[in-house]
C-alpha cells in the first residue's frame, strides 16, 4: 500500500520534472546543442505518461467494480494520478498556445 502512494506522488512529479526541463533547456542552451532531448519529445513522452496512468485507473477502476480484488483506495489514487497528470498537461498545454498566441500577434 505505500509503495502505491508513492508511486501516486512520484508519477506526476516526474511529469512536472520532464515539463520544466523542456522549458528550461532552450533557455538555458546558448544557440549550440546541448544533448539534451528536443522538446517535441519531452512533450511526447509526458503524454505517453498520462495515456499511461489513465489505462492504469481504467484498469484498477475495472478491476473495482468486477471485485478482481482492488481496493478502493488503489483505484481511488490511481484515478487521482491521471487527473493531475491531465490538469498538468492541459496547463501546459494551455501555456503553450498563449505563447504561440503571443507570438503571432506580434508586430515585426
Amino acid at each position: 500500500m505505500s509503495s502505491a502512494i508513492l508511486s501516486a506522488a512520484a508519477a506526476p512529479a516526474q511529469i512536472a520534472n520532464a515539463a520544466s526541463q523542456a522549458l528550461e533547456s532552450p533557455l538555458a542552451s546558448s544557440g549550440g546543442t546541448t544533448g539534451s532531448a528536443p522538446f517535441s519529445d519531452l512533450l511526447t513522452d509526458a503524454v505517453g505518461q498520462v495515456n499511461q496512468l489513465e489505462q492504469q485507473a481504467q484498469t484498477a477502476v475495472t478491476g473495482l467494480m468486477t471485485g478482481n480484488g482492488v481496493d478502493v483506495h488503489q483505484a481511488m489514487i490511481a484515478t487521482q494520478k491521471a487527473d493531475m497528470a491531465f490538469e498538468l498537461a492541459l496547463a501546459v498545454r494551455n501555456k503553450a498556445v498563449q505563447a504561440y498566441q503571443t507570438v503571432i500577434g506580434m508586430q515585426f
